[in-house]
């Protein structure tokens, strides 16, 4: 094969922000040609999952669960045997997969892709400063036994990048390309009130931090995502909670937001803070290595774990009307950097390397 993949091999899950990545991907490659057989572990895709990949050639609900999800690794061991099986039924040139762990014991005979859009590990690292507790030990020997069968590994900023090779070093070179949106570009008019979106749940998302800055913030706080999941949970009481929504309406009210926070302690990429810039909201962020690299210049910060701080911050932008506008300017301008097409294109010539004869018979020795 000289001229890339026709068909590739893509998982992914139904729970977070890899179902839009991949869905938005492999619309994206559909239109270069490319057809996507999307494989989805954990969580069956609901109805509306289900319209919204629509475009996708073939998706398979695999009733295998997700390596953050299970407390044993013997609960994966079916994983890369079903994989292949899917890859071998279907024919596919290439093995794109959006968790390293599903790296572990893929056989050898097709290019494979591990893409990090984060991992037990590096979440330790960011949000706590501490290495994984010993009981989840095994998530970092199965992740490094992925990257070690990958050819080629993926990050979607360079601050993951890093966190990646400080916490598998000594780790192979890993390919930087960002996340992109397919929102559609634009601001509607905008209702005085401040959005925030994420799985609440998670301790990284921050969810206290920005429920005690919303009782110290003049405009309401409107949150989407859940609060509880996976045995974890956090009671929200002065913003107002939403709950986890689909996401055309998530988007809805997105747009009419004059300002979207995200507090973030862990972001390997962000998209909320993407969609918000491409939906003409004002930014303001958490300051951590990501949204530095991604939006510095194009939103204010603030110190995560200052809930003063955010309030400070926030505040200080209601009350600016031209700030506001300085910043959604210069969000939207730098938004056109993480755009579809140049994902498409970056994977494209990813995907190209990976299958040509040279590459496979050097990684087959």
């Amino acid at each position: 094969m000289t001229d890339g993949p026709k068909r590739i091999l893509m998982t992914c899950d139904a729970v977070g922000g890899v179902w839009r990545y991949a869905v938005d991907l492999a619309g994206g490659l559909k239109q270069q040609g490319m057809d996507v057989v999307l494989a989805v572990l954990g969580p069956a895709p609901t109805p509306a999952q289900r319209q919204e990949a629509a475009a996708v050639e073939t998706l398979i609900a695999v009733d295998l669960p997700l390596d953050w999800m299970v407390d044993d690794p013997r609960d994966l061991a079916a994983v890369p045997a079903r994989l292949a099986a899917i890859a071998d039924e279907h024919d596919v040139d290439l093995v794109h997969l959006n968790l390293p762990s599903q790296a572990a014991g893929f056989p050898q005979g097709r290019p494979v892709l591990a893409v990090s859009h984060s991992c037990t590990v590096t979440w330790f690292a960011a949000v706590r400063g501490t290495d994984v507790p010993p009981g989840w030990a095994w998530q970092k020997t199965i992740n490094r036994a992925g990257f070690d069968r990958a050819d080629h590994i993926v990050a979607p900023g360079a601050s993951h990048a890093a966190l990646l090779r400080a916490a598998y070093h000594p780790l192979s070179d890993v390919t930087v390309i960002h996340n992109a949106s397919a929102v559609t570009a634009g601001a509607a008019l905008k209702d005085r009130y401040v959005f925030a979106a994420g799985r609440w749940w998670d301790e990284g998302k921050n969810a206290r931090v920005l429920d005690e800055a919303a009782a110290m913030i003049g405009w309401p706080v409107v949150m989407v995502g859940a609060n509880s999941a996976n045995g974890q949970g956090v009671d929200i009481e002065h913003a107002l909670l939403r709950g986890a929504l689909p996401h055309e309406e998530t988007m809805a009210l997105m747009r009419r937001a004059a300002i979207v926070v995200s507090p973030s302690l862990y972001e390997p990429f962000g998209l909320a803070a993407l969609e918000a810039a491409r939906c003409g909201c004002a930014l303001v962020l958490a300051d951590i290595p990501t949204y530095r690299e991604l939006w510095d210049g194009c939103a204010l910060f603030f110190d995560a774990k200052d809930a003063g701080d955010l309030a400070r911050q926030v505040n200080h932008l209601s009350a600016d009307d031209r700030l506001r506008a300085r910043l959604v300017s210069a969000a939207q301008q730098r938004a056109g950097r993480y755009a579809l097409p140049a994902q498409v294109a970056a994977y494209r010539r990813l995907y190209e390397a990976a299958c040509r004869p040279a590459h496979l018979e050097a990684a087959a020795e």
